[in-house]
């Protein structure tokens, strides 16, 4: 017996395939094999077509089904993991209307800022414990005002993770969680956030219909079926947003307890019982995918949009075009801790919500051509990276999380010792690396929702650790430096 997780990420599609008596993943790939395309029509924005995701679906799909053994008729659920916050419109027929508006998009800010300001940042904070900011809702009121004759065509509004859901049943609903990420959760009256629908002149029949987060949201169609080479029928059973579900594949569900990321955005995810919330709104606060009215689980987000990003764009426009990154990290690694003063901001990927929505651009501080080279740029790079979460997780402080042990999948950014271990040392947490991925959580969680396990303990007992960095009490002095120097440079730029 199996289960099957998808992980629909702005970079690629990956499918994974668990055992689900094992818990073992027996096979995963993912699509394409170079990022997909992110268009920006204008400075500020970032848009992808769903159907791209589809396709890439459906080429990760037949590639775990080519391994010898897997039947498809043993696949008894599917879950869904995706990125959070874009925004997809659909006719009556599931047509989609335009290109998706991602998460990395900026268009929105000036109107979430005007509905904060003009509805109340009190009222906002305590319904939606965040302002509207650059989020879903906002999205729809911008092509409202700048598209209104596609506008009036709307049937549906969804998250990535509903569209998705939406190609492989021909239905339309989504969940508490992803509804609370895109602003549309009322979380003091346990509903839709209906005053800021009706702010935006949103009609509430555009909203997709409610299910839980772990149940059977429903069945694999008959034309799904063949296009992916599955069984009609299998049931979808979980559908989370890539950072509550990367939070629950290293088993990341009670009080206390952090997940982070580091793959083309970054993020540092705790869960909280006590809603809470920034008044500045520069770290988040959502539903986690076990928040029920009765049990409190919220998950306090700090996003920052660029991160791995900014490894990637080295790769490609600064390295040999052979260097592969486990040879920058090499590289990185041979100069020592503060890059002889060189400082990079990593904020080259939209407006940064950690700066109060401002879209910063990336910086380079401190060049000097008589001792710098390329390896002070690829170190400075992963420390600077490192520091903006630092600087994020100095916010989520004051409203109650505060870390000594980070969860994380062995992945991305994380695979590089230099961030890991300024990570560890700049933050005084330990670090924890896991032989898990956003896949295969989805997969699991899909577990949970079918009712093949009993308990996430169940779900998650097999969960690999891998690796634990703990901070070097000698080197830490040198990482609080080389952050000071890293935090003027910031705060000189805003």
């Amino acid at each position: 017996m199996y289960l099957l997780g998808y992980d629909i990420g702005s970079s690629s599609v990956k499918a994974s395939i668990v055992n689900a008596e094992t818990g073992v993943c027996v096979v995963s790939a993912f699509y394409p094999k170079e990022e997909m395309t992110i268009k920006a029509v204008k400075a500020g924005w970032a848009e992808q077509d769903p159907d791209m995701w589809w396709q890439n679906l459906k080429l990760a799909t037949r590639e775990v089904l080519s391994k010898p053994g897997i039947k498809s008729a043993e696949i008894k659920a599917i879950g869904i993991s995706y990125q959070m916050h874009g925004l997809v419109l659909v006719d009556k027929n599931q047509k989609v209307l335009r290109p998706s508006i991602i998460w990395c998009d900026s268009r929105a800010v000036s109107i979430g800022e005007k509905a904060f300001s003009e509805i109340g940042d009190k009222h906002c904070l305590e319904h939606l414990l965040n302002s509207p900011g650059n989020f879903t809702a906002s999205k729809l009121k911008w092509v409202k005002e700048n598209e209104p004759d596609l506008f009036d065509k709307v049937h549906k509004m969804m998250l990535p993770g509903d569209y998705i859901a939406m190609r492989l049943t021909g239905v339309i609903n989504s969940t508490i969680s992803g509804l609370s990420e895109g602003m549309f959760w009322d979380f003091k009256n346990n509903g839709l956030a209906k005053f800021l629908i009706d702010y935006y002149g949103i009609t509430q029949g555009m909203m997709p219909d409610l299910v839980p987060t772990f149940s059977e949201q429903g069945k694999l169609s008959i034309s799904a079926a063949e296009e992916l080479g599955l069984s009609a029928g299998t049931v979808i059973a979980y559908r989370a947003g890539d950072q509550p579900n990367n939070a629950l594949s290293l088993n990341v569900l009670n009080p206390g307890e952090i997940a982070a990321t580091a793959g083309t955005s970054g993020v540092v995810y705790g869960v909280s019982d006590v809603v809470k919330y920034d008044p500045q709104s520069r770290v988040n606060t959502f539903a986690h995918v076990n928040h029920t009215s009765k049990d409190t689980r919220l998950g306090v987000l700090l996003c920052i949009n660029g991160t791995g990003i900014l490894n990637s764009w080295l790769k490609k426009n600064v390295v040999p075009e052979s260097m592969k990154y486990c040879e920058m990290d090499i590289a990185a690694e041979k100069i020592s801790i503060g890059s002889d003063g060189l400082s990079v901001l990593p904020f080259g990927n939209g407006a940064e919500r950690m700066l109060g929505n401002k879209t910063l651009g990336a910086v380079v501080s401190g060049m000097n051509f008589n001792i710098h080279n390329r390896s002070h740029l690829l170190r400075a790079s992963q420390e600077g990276i490192v520091f903006s979460f630092q600087y994020g997780m100095e916010v989520m402080k004051g409203i109650g999380i505060n870390p000594s042990v980070i969860r994380a999948g062995n992945a991305n950014m994380f695979l590089s010792p230099v961030f890991r271990s300024t990570l560890a040392n700049i933050s005084g947490a330990k670090i924890e690396l896991y032989d898990t991925d956003g896949s295969q959580g989805a997969a699991k969680g899909a577990g949970v929702g079918a009712g093949i396990y009993k308990s996430f303990g169940e779900a998650f007992s097999s969960l690999k650790k891998l690796a634990v960095i703990e901070p070097d009490k000698s080197k830490q002095s040198a990482c609080i430096d080389a952050y000071e120097t890293w935090k003027k440079v910031l705060l000189n730029n805003i």
